[in-house]
């Protein structure tokens, strides 16, 4: 059996018509924008691995999930293959905060026509695709 690609959950935090955004650092994307998430953990369900990874990163509780499209995220030169399956939701409650500070050089809220640059991947194929921010495609 050769590789395979692993499961990564990217989850859009909506507040107040803007996305929450993260500039990353020490790892594959490093000084690119991306949202929120993390990789899927065995026996886990996709909207608590959304919630954990959230909480984990940027001390903010989100709401009203619901599963939006998914992308196929292939890392030509870090040799990484990701399938991420992104979550949408709302901001709850929480002071947003820089809660893993070796992963990310800092957090932002951005219109989503005005996304800063670069953007990592996952989050520029998930962007490619028409989406709802009632989850899923739109038509």
């Amino acid at each position: 059996m050769g590789d395979r690609p692993k499961v990564g959950v990217g989850v859009l935090v909506l507040k107040g018509g803007k996305v929450l955004l993260g500039k990353r650092k020490n790892a594959h994307g490093a000084g690119s924008w991306c949202f929120p998430g993390g990789h899927l953990e065995f026996n886990e369900a996709v909207e608590d691995c959304a919630r954990r990874e959230v909480l984990e990163e940027t001390g903010l509780k989100i709401k009203n999930l619901r599963l939006g499209n998914f992308t196929n995220d292939i890392f030509k030169k870090e040799g990484k293959h990701y399938i991420t399956l992104f979550v949408i939701s709302d901001y709850d409650s929480g002071e947003l905060r820089l809660a893993e500070p070796e992963k990310f050089e800092r957090w932002g809220w951005f219109e989503l026509g005005k996304l800063p640059k670069p953007l990592f991947v996952s989050t520029q194929n998930f962007l490619k695709q028409k989406f709802s921010s009632v989850g899923g495609k739109s038509h």
